[in-house]
């Protein structure tokens, strides 16, 4: 059973120094990794921050970063973090994910269903 994926985010994580970081890993959540995101004190505070504790958690690799902290995840770009959270949803749902999305050719709103990719 496959549980890391391989990713490359579409912007890149601009570290301090200078330095873009695009390829990553991500494994499978697991219950705990819900659970303990789900306690994180800015969660508490805020249910939007969710994401980015749980982001934190299973991003095993994002270049050559010695660790992923829930500090480098605020700090991606918000294509990059739209790209990791729809990841993460197919990584981790046993269904299809319905998403919304505007029509290139008339601008009209449409959903489109991705299906998982375990």
């Amino acid at each position: 059973m496959q549980t890391t994926f391989e990713f490359v985010m579409p912007r890149g994580y601009l570290d301090p120094g200078g330095l873009v970081h695009r390829d990553g890993v991500m494994r499978l959540a697991t219950a705990l990794d819900e659970i303990e995101a789900g306690r994180h004190p800015r969660v508490l505070e805020n249910e939007a921050y969710l994401p980015v504790a749980l982001l934190a958690r299973v991003i095993t690799r994002l270049g050559t970063l010695p660790a992923i902290s829930t500090q480098v995840v605020e700090n991606f770009f918000a294509s990059d973090l739209a790209y990791l959270e729809d990841l993460y949803m197919r990584l981790n749902s046993a269904e299809s994910v319905v998403l919304g999305a505007t029509c290139p050719l008339c601008a009209g709103q449409i959903e489109i269903e991705v299906a998982p990719l375990v």
